[in-house]
Formats: C-alpha cells, structure tokens, sequence
C-alpha cells in the first residue's frame, strides 16, 4: 500500500518536471543559503579566533594613562612584577627606524622588550638566539628580525650574525624567528638603488632590547605598556588580581590610571560573538527555506485543484481518505526533500570553490550539524506546507469531484 502510494507520488511529481523543478527552486535556494552561509562565517570566525588563540590566550596587556609622576622604569621593571602567580613580565615599546643592508633599504618597525616577551608570546627562532639580560644592561646594539625581514635584506632566512643598519647605526643580527610567527598585516614598501623601484608587500619588524630602544627613540623612555603571563589559562584570574593590585600601589590606587586586557577574555568574547552571528545568519537563511515551504504548498493547492477528478474517480473505486492524503503529502515530502538533497549538493560546491578561490587565507568545511538542521528542517517544511492541501484532497467529496469540470 505504501509502496504503491509512493510510486503515484513519484509519478504525479515527475507529470510536470519543470514545475516541479520552479517548486524545488526555493528549498534549494534556502537550504544552500542556510549552509554556506553558516560556514563561511564558522570559517571566518575560526581563523580570526586561531589567530588569536596563536598570539597566546594565557597573557595579559596593561596598559599606563597616567604615571602619577612615578614613572615605571626599565631598571625596576622585573622587582616590580616578581608575584609568584605571574610567570614572566616584558616591556612593550615600538617605533619605526630606516633599515639598510647592502643596496636595500625600507622603513622597519621595531619592538623594544626583553627576552620573556618571546615566552610570554610563543615566539619561536629557527636560527641564532633571543635576548639576553646582558643586552638590556649593555644597551647592545642587537636585533631579533623576522622571517620575511631576513629574506628581504639579505635573501636567505639564516641570517644571524648578519649586520643590519638601523637608523645608521650597526646592529648585529642575533636571531631569526621561525617563518610561522611572521605578522600578516605589515606592508612596507622596499626600495632598491637601481633604475627600477619595486612595491612589494612584506614584513619588515625587529625586536632590540628595551634600553636600547629608549636611546635610539625619542617617543620612548618609561614604560607604560607591558605583558604579563600566568602559567596557564585557568590561574588568569589569579594573575590578572596579582597585576591588579601591583599597579593600584604603584599608582596612588587610581583604577583609571591603568587598564588591563584579559587576552582569554577576549577568547570568550570571540566566541559569544562567533555564536551570536551563526544564529543571525542561520535565522535569515532559515527565511528562505519558509518561502520555500509557501511555494510548495501553493503548488499542491494548484495540483489538488487541477486533479480534482482524479480524487473523485479513486474515491468511487473505494479510495480512502488516509490514502488520497498521504499520496498529496508524500509529493510534498518528495519535492522539498529532493530541494534538500539539491541544496546540499550544490553549497558542497561552492564551498569548495570558496576554498579554492581562497587558497591558505582561511578554510570553509560543511558543517554537517548544519546540514542535518537543513535535513530535518526540510522535512517539517514539506509535511508542515503539504498538510493543509493533502487534508483538502482528501475531504473532497466523490460525487462532487466527479462532477468538477475544471
């Protein structure tokens, strides 16, 4: 009986392919919607939420507005911070330098600190060394460049015990750090003494130890931005309150002398906000699947209306009306789950188009949670849409069905 209802089902949707197909049209455009649309913001949110995750989540950023007159310095630094619940400590200053080597040259931006920063960071080197407690109280003239900076100024990433020219004074070069801790957003424009001028993105930073820094810059002197590390993500808190309370003392207990950025928190935030915009997306796609679900049933309410003698002659030959119904609602069923399974295949596709246009900058998955929610929302659509004219068809009386003439 089933079997043979769903063989007339199959038969009634295939009558009329191109309306079936226009019917379909809005289940695969939603279903498509709903999915891409999730995915390519789980995509995006995901590689904001691992870039952040790489820069460390078990640190904090503090940050002095106003010093009280008592300024934090270089030489107190490391006392100042020593509380068994931070880890490590580093100063933070930045500036921008000309640096040349040989024949090029290019405007560099350079990053006083000290060797925990590295920890405190995850910074890590493929040749030569950080710096040491030895360059902060010498003032040495040392830098730490990156990848991209190497192969720019000297062509080869193993450049340390290379020499680089930073606002005309000689540094040496005591380590490289590893291709992955590049930055991504630096650009700077690379100036080559010959005929030709070429424009090339790159990143051109460095890291001199602080008192050094404080020599070379004029902008730079106290310390009023800093990094502070905890041993793990869950002793933050403890950290953060350590921090807290060390710069209260220092700066007159005034909360609003000073700030503190909770890197985790962020983490947490990230994920509030990435969750927040995967239902807002979700919730507009969702629409279009409901405009879906009213096309199909405006098309069974024609079809019922267009087969009206078709009803009557199958209920004169003892048809009943639990089978005139479930043959209406299993051709809605049929045409919004094969909307579905168009819709699935089609958002597979361009996710993978998206990836490929996109190549390493960030990847796009289907989600298959996702998927189902489609799968199983489909389904509602179809029995919920096609309910009404199936109960319609199947209320129809024989002999005025036999008697309807269209």
């Amino acid at each position: 009986m089933i079997w043979q209802t769903c063989k007339m089902s199959w038969a009634a949707v295939c009558a009329n392919k191109l309306r079936t197909f226009l019917t379909m049209l809005g289940i695969i455009i939603g279903v498509s919607a709903l999915i891409v649309l999730v995915s390519i913001a789980d995509g995006a949110s995901s590689s904001v939420s691992e870039q952040i995750s790489d820069m460390g989540s078990s640190y904090l950023t503090v940050r002095v507005t106003d010093d009280k007159e008592n300024p934090i310095r270089l030489n107190e630094f490391q006392e100042l911070m020593d509380d068994e619940a931070l880890e490590a400590a580093a100063p933070y200053g930045r500036t921008s330098v000309t640096a040349k080597s040989g024949y090029t040259s290019g405007t560099m931006s350079i990053t006083g600190t000290t060797g925990s920063y590295f920890d405190i960071m995850k910074l890590e080197l493929s040749s030569g060394r950080t710096l040491k407690q030895t360059d902060l109280d010498n003032n040495s003239l040392v830098v730490i460049i990156s990848a991209d900076t190497a192969i720019e100024f000297f062509g080869r990433e193993d450049a340390a015990g290379e020499t680089l020219s930073l606002d005309g004074k000689s540094f040496l070069v005591a380590g490289v750090l590893s291709d992955d801790n590049s930055s991504l957003t630096s650009t700077q424009s690379m100036t080559e003494s010959s005929s030709e001028e070429e424009s090339e993105t790159v990143t051109l930073e460095g890291y001199i130890p602080y008192s050094t820094l404080t020599r070379i810059a004029d902008n730079v002197l106290d310390i009023t931005q800093f990094y502070v590390s905890s041993a793990d993500e869950e002793s933050m808190d403890q950290a953060e309150a350590a921090v807290e309370r060390i710069m209260l003392e220092r700066l007159s207990e005034d909360e609003d002398a000073f700030s503190i950025m909770n890197q985790s928190e962020i983490m947490s935030a990230m994920e509030g906000v990435d969750d927040t915009m995967s239902l807002m997306i979700g919730g507009i796609a969702a629409i279009s699947l409901l405009v879906g679900g009213i096309g199909i049933m405006n098309i069974m309410l024609v079809s019922v209306t267009e087969r009206t003698r078709e009803i009557g002659i199958r209920k004169a030959i003892g048809a009943g009306r639990g089978g005139i119904m479930m043959q209406f609602l299993m051709e809605a069923l049929i045409v919004s789950m094969m909307g579905c399974a168009a819709g699935i295949g089609i958002s597979f596709a361009i996710l993978k188009i998206i990836g490929k246009v996109m190549e390493d900058s960030m990847s796009f998955h289907m989600d298959m949670k996702v998927a189902g929610i489609s799968v199983i929302f489909s389904l509602l659509i179809g029995v919920i849409f096609g309910l009404y004219p199936a109960n319609k068809a199947a209320r129809k009386k024989p002999i005025e069905a036999l008697r309807y003439s269209g």
